[in-house]
């Protein structure tokens, strides 16, 4: 039986690298998680008040995959949103839709000045990296955002791995995405480890809640200068 007490440390294929036709499967799959697994409309509804109270509103997706749910930000306010889609890998990006600002970079050294985005986001991404490298991460997406941090990511829990070891094989076009897949749900947080991840990083009065299906919403709030 899995230990899903204590995150998990193995790397994914998609970060390490797979052959291209077998990365484009993979990030349709993830595409199709997004869609109706993701809890993408949750994720949505938490972002959006802070893009609407700007008159002119800027928008970081940091590890965007190939930008759908940036793209899904942008439609929800009819197209006003200035969206940057940032992910490491240019494959991932050629993918994403044309109306988005597509950056290649690494989320740990991101080429923007602070205060640049009223929202900054991660959805389904934090899980990518251990303890370590959690608390600098989070502060470098602190910094960008003059308003809020919202993140939405996987919720460890023995009833999403064991539906993911019976469904994903049927549900998948890839197999990188159903060993990804289990790996993303070991390697996921519970509620104290996303909050420590917070704390460690000095970032203030953190909301977390846990959100259909297993899944972490998190928001930190700017404070206003």
């Amino acid at each position: 039986m899995i230990d899903l007490r204590t995150r998990a440390r193995e790397p994914e294929a998609l970060d390490l690298g797979v052959p291209e036709d077998e990365a484009l499967r993979s990030l349709a799959d993830l595409r199709f998680v997004n869609r109706w697994l993701g809890n993408r409309g949750r994720f949505v509804r938490a972002v959006l008040p802070y893009l609407r109270a700007s008159d002119r509103p800027r928008l970081l997706d940091v590890g965007c995959g190939s930008g759908d749910v940036t793209a899904a930000l942008r439609r929800a306010l009819d197209g006003r949103l200035a969206a940057a889609a940032v992910d490491i890998k240019l494959l991932h990006l050629q993918a994403a839709p044309g109306e988005l600002l597509r950056v290649v970079a690494d989320a740990r050294r991101l080429p923007f000045a602070p205060g640049t985005f009223d929202v900054v986001t991660a959805s389904l991404f934090l899980h990518h990296f251990d303890e370590d490298a959690l608390p600098a991460l989070l502060r470098g997406l602190y910094a960008l955002a003059r308003r809020a941090v919202v993140i939405n990511d996987l919720r460890r829990a023995r009833v999403p791995y064991v539906f993911g070891r019976t469904v994903f094989p049927l549900l998948f076009k890839s197999r990188v995405s159903v060993e990804d897949g289990l790996i993303s749900i070991r390697s996921s947080f519970r509620e104290p480890d996303l909050r420590a991840a917070f704390a460690a990083a000095g970032v203030p009065a953190v909301r977390i809640e846990r959100t259909w299906p297993y899944r972490l919403l998190a928001v930190a709030e700017k404070t206003p200068a």
